[in-house]
């Protein structure tokens, strides 16, 4: 077993339990020391809208409110770029999809049980 120590001589990751609480040692997933954030605040609504503003007329996709953790966040963005083909990032827990993919995306996020409105023009 390998055991990962921060400057402070703390464990911070161990390989046989993944990431560790900085505050009580225990796996992350096993913490009772701080409570968790069930995700971003939010009306329950995933927004997709287009945008180009400071991207020399380049448009993108940004998918908004989606309710996910940091972590998941990054890896449904992953997974929805591989499908579409196309390139992007995850910027403040809004996904950004190069291009102009917003009936695909509705039709995508619809069919994975989220609700989804169409946002700005």
């Amino acid at each position: 077993m390998t055991v990962k120590r921060s400057g402070e001589n703390k464990p911070v990751y161990s390989t046989a339990s993944g990431k560790l609480c900085p505050e009580c040692g225990s796996p992350v997933r096993q913490c009772r020391c701080t409570p968790k954030a069930s995700g971003p605040p939010g009306d329950g609504v995933v927004r997709v809208s287009r945008e180009t503003k400071g991207r020399k007329g380049k448009g993108v996709t940004l998918i908004t409110g989606l309710p996910l953790d940091k972590d998941a966040i990054l890896r449904f963005a992953q997974e929805l770029k591989q499908r579409l083909g196309s390139g992007g990032t995850v910027k403040d827990g809004v996904i950004e999809i190069q291009g102009d993919h917003r009936d695909r995306l509705l039709r995508e996020l619809t069919e994975r049980g989220f609700y989804v409105k169409r946002s700005g023009g």
